[in-house]
C-alpha cells in the first residue's frame, strides 16, 4: 500500500451500509443519519463501537433501536423522532455533561436538509441562554447522588465487601465528575473522558470524599447549599 493510500475503516463501513439499510427500507420515514462517538471524533480505534442514531418525522418510525455485535464490531442504534430529539437538545439535566457531547458532534450519513446542524445549533442556543444558577442547581442535585453512592461504597468497604465498594466508589467517581462538568459548564464525550479530565479516575474513596466536600463548598459559595432543613427541602 503507498502512503497516498489509506486503509479502509471498518467501522465506517458498517456504519455506511446501517444507513443505506435503513433508507432503503425506510426512505419515507427518515429524517437524517449520523454517527456519535469515536468515529464523530475521528479517532476511533481497532475495537471501537458503532454509535449510530436515525432521526425520523415521527414516534414509532423507522427501525426499532437496539443493539448488535456485526462482523465483531458492536453496534448501537438509536432511534429518535426529529421533535423528541429537540426537545432533549433544549432540556439541561444533570447528565448533561455526559449527554451534550451527542448534539454537539454528530458526522452525518444522511442529512440531506441540514438537521444536524439545527440539533446543534438548538443545543448551542440554549446553553447561551443557560445561567450560572440553572448550572448550578443541576450540580446540587447531581452532587446528592454522588454523595450518596460515595457514603454506599464506604460503608460496604467497612463490612468487607470488597467487590460492592470498588463498583459504587466507580460509580461515585462518575457521578463526581458530572458534578464537576456542571460547576464549570464542561462537557465530556464518556463516562471515562470524564473521570480523567477531572482527575477522578484514580483517587481513592477518601480522595473522593474530600473532592465532594471542596464541591459541597463551592456550591454553597453560589448560593446552592447542599445542606438544608424540612421547611428549606419543602419550599
Amino acid at each position: 500500500m503507498s502512503s497516498a493510500e489509506v486503509a479502509p475503516n471498518p467501522r465506517w463501513e458498517l456504519a455506511e451500509e446501517l444507513s443505506d439499510a435503513v433508507r432503503r427500507r425506510w426512505a419515507a420515514d427518515v429524517q437524517a443519519i449520523g454517527v456519535h462517538g469515536s468515529l464523530a471524533h475521528g479517532d476511533d480505534t481497532l475495537g471501537g463501537d458503532v454509535d449510530l442514531v436515525v432521526v425520523t418525522y415521527g414516534d414509532g418510525r423507522g427501525p426499532h433501536p437496539g443493539s448488535r455485535r456485526i462482523d465483531g464490531i458492536i453496534v448501537d442504534l438509536g432511534v429518535i423522532s426529529a421533535d423528541a430529539y429537540l426537545r432533549h437538545a433544549r432540556t439541561l439535566s444533570t447528565s448533561w455533561p455526559l449527554a451534550a457531547d451527542q448534539y454537539l458532534t454528530t458526522t452525518p450519513l444522511h442529512d440531506p436538509g441540514g438537521w444536524l446542524d439545527t440539533l446543534r445549533d438548538t443545543h448551542l442556543a440554549r446553553l447561551a441562554e443557560a445561567s450560572g444558577r440553572e448550572f448550578s442547581a443541576l450540580a446540587r442535585a447531581a452532587w446528592y447522588e454522588a454523595m450518596s453512592l460515595h457514603a454506599r461504597s464506604s460503608r460496604l468497604a467497612e463490612r468487607y465487601d470488597t467487590d460492592g465498594a470498588v463498583l459504587l466508589l466507580a460509580q461515585a467517581r462518575v457521578a463526581a465528575a458530572t458534578v464537576e462538568g456542571l460547576l464549570t459548564r464542561t462537557y465530556f464525550r464518556g463516562a471515562a473522558e470524564a473521570v480523567t479530565r477531572t482527575g477522578l479516575g484514580e483517587m481513592t474513596g477518601t480522595e473522593v470524599g474530600a473532592k465532594l466536600q471542596a464541591q459541597a463548598e463551592a456550591l454553597a459559595e453560589r448560593g446552592r447549599p447542599v445542606d438544608g432543613d424540612i421547611p428549606d427541602l419543602l419550599s
